[in-house]
């Protein structure tokens, strides 16, 4: 065996998961850049394990690579799987899952020598912050920062810790967020702060009585990947390098990342203005992402706007092309797949936090930014029923809008709002000459409003059961037919 590929995949340790839990149908799963791995594994595997147990590999996940795919494990009926790779650490609804993060190549000596330049002229306690690939060499670093500073650096630089390895499904996801797996064990907050304990994409670390985030000089290892995106918004406040493990290289410019805020808050904007709404399903493990859909559902009702459940799989520019009628989609998925670059998209694409603020009357956005949309699900939104009359100001159209008149009878409003698709898709397809002007025309019903569209599908005549006789075609070839006199 191949002590280098049993040294990165943890092959004995997985092996002693499977038969100490007594598992007999084992899914495996892989992200795309470890398929090519894959082979070498499987047989490693089976050569350490016995012949009653079944190793089912697992590809091209319907959600992100990141989370554990429930849905596709439970096609062959698997009893836990095992995830390689990248991982949000996103807990999981019906099966357990062990997780295999990966080893990643670093130089400790060249690390801890940029960690220690930043911990001492800054005056700030640093706390370091990593991939979950990079773990392995956290406790060697943090031994080379002890011997090079002492205990003074046991003040001023601290480490997080990996959550966990092995997780075990939520016996009630839809009162508790707690993650029972191997000793660790998650607060009623998974996202952002339960007292002094702070958590994100899979780490943990406790601050010291009267400390916030702040105050401390964020030390990021690992590459310019989600995590650490999801980092640099969540704690936007906060001072933050990146140590570039694969360039041994430090990168403290970090303009680009917290430009992002500025166009989510651009996109939230643009969603107040939104009179249909669809939210996109980016996950069926995540536990809770049941209770956040009907939360948005409830939200965007009280609002006075006009919202679908939709379900493809990972979204792209040409799947929502499909509904040019929705003004806004909402993404439901884990922390680190839920901002999507929707330039490309023809509406915007926000998350659940974004979609808290921008239907709520009264809710103003203070720069903090919250990922993970469980961190959401004890918010009640703002009442906005009562509101509906008065008129808001839009940043977009640069004017005061009133909003959707919810008044009427149930009747009429069930009437409308079945049409509600019909009358924007309408909208979108006509023709305007004048881009200042808006052109929209009322369909009183689906069959109006199907005879109004240029194309209605294929033509059906129902006047005759007789088929029609056939029709010779053109012979030849497009570059001249044989009816065609040639020049």
């Amino acid at each position: 065996m191949d002590k280098e590929l049993e040294w990165s995949y943890e092959i004995g340790r997985t092996a002693e998961f499977i038969e100490s839990n007594k598992l007999r149908r084992v899914a495996l799963q892989f992200p795309d850049e470890l398929l090519k791995d894959s082979v070498r594994i499987v047989t490693a595997l089976r050569a350490s394990l016995s012949e009653q147990v079944g190793l089912f590999l697992m590809a091209d996940t319907a959600y992100g690579s990141c989370c554990v795919d429930e849905v596709g494990a439970s096609h062959v009926d698997a009893d836990c799987v095992v995830h390689y790779g990248h991982t949000c650490l996103s807990p999981t609804t019906k099966l357990p899952a062990l997780f295999v993060f990966g080893k990643a190549p670093i130089t400790v000596s060249h690390c801890v020598t940029n960690l220690l330049h930043y911990a001492q002229p800054t005056g700030k306690p640093v706390m370091v912050l990593f991939g979950l690939d990079y773990a392995h060499s956290i406790q060697q670093i943090r031994e080379s920062v002890m011997a090079a500073g002492g205990r003074n650096y046991k003040r001023e630089v601290q480490f997080a810790d990996v959550m966990c390895s092995v997780m075990n499904p939520l016996s009630d996801p839809q009162v508790s967020n707690d993650i029972a797996a191997d000793g660790v064990t998650s607060s009623n907050s998974f996202g952002t702060v339960s007292g002094n304990v702070y958590r994100i994409g899979g780490l943990v670390w406790e601050l010291p009585e009267g400390s916030k985030m702040e105050d401390y000089l964020l030390f990021w290892i690992g590459s310019n990947n989600s995590a650490f995106a999801n980092i640099v918004l969540t704690y936007s406040g906060c001072e933050i390098v990146r140590y570039d493990a694969s360039e041994c290289s430090m990168v403290t410019d970090l303009s680009q990342q917290r430009r992002i805020l500025k166009r989510r808050y651009y996109l939230m904007e643009k969603a107040k203005d939104a009179n249909i709404v669809a939210i996109l399903v980016g996950t069926l493990g995540v536990a809770g992402y049941l209770n956040m859909i009907h939360q948005m559902k409830e939200l965007i009702t009280a609002a006075g706007k006009k919202v679908y459940t939709l379900v493809m799989g990972r979204p792209n520019p040409a799947k929502l092309a499909n509904f040019p009628e929705c003004d806004i989609f909402i993404y439901v998925s884990c922390a680190q797949t839920a901002l999507l670059d929707s330039k490309e998209y023809l509406a915007p694409v926000i998350t659940p936090f974004e979609a808290m603020l921008a239907f709520s009357r009264g809710s103003q956005w203070t720069g903090e930014y919250v990922m993970e949309f469980r961190d959401l699900k004890n918010s009640s939104p703002v009442e906005s029923r009562n509101q509906s009359e008065e008129a808001r100001f839009s940043f977009i159209q640069g004017g005061y809008v009133e909003g959707f008149d919810r008044e009427g009878n149930d009747a009429e409003e069930d009437k409308e709002g079945a049409l509600a698709l019909a009358n924007v898709t309408e909208k979108a397809l006509q023709l305007r000459d004048d881009p200042n002007t808006i052109a929209k025309r009322t369909a009183k019903s689906g069959a109006e409003f199907l005879a109004a569209r240029s194309y209605q599908g294929l033509d059906i005549h129902y006047d005759t059961s007789l088929p029609g006789p056939y029709l010779m075609g053109r012979k030849g070839r497009a570059a001249g037919y044989q009816d065609e006199k040639s020049m």
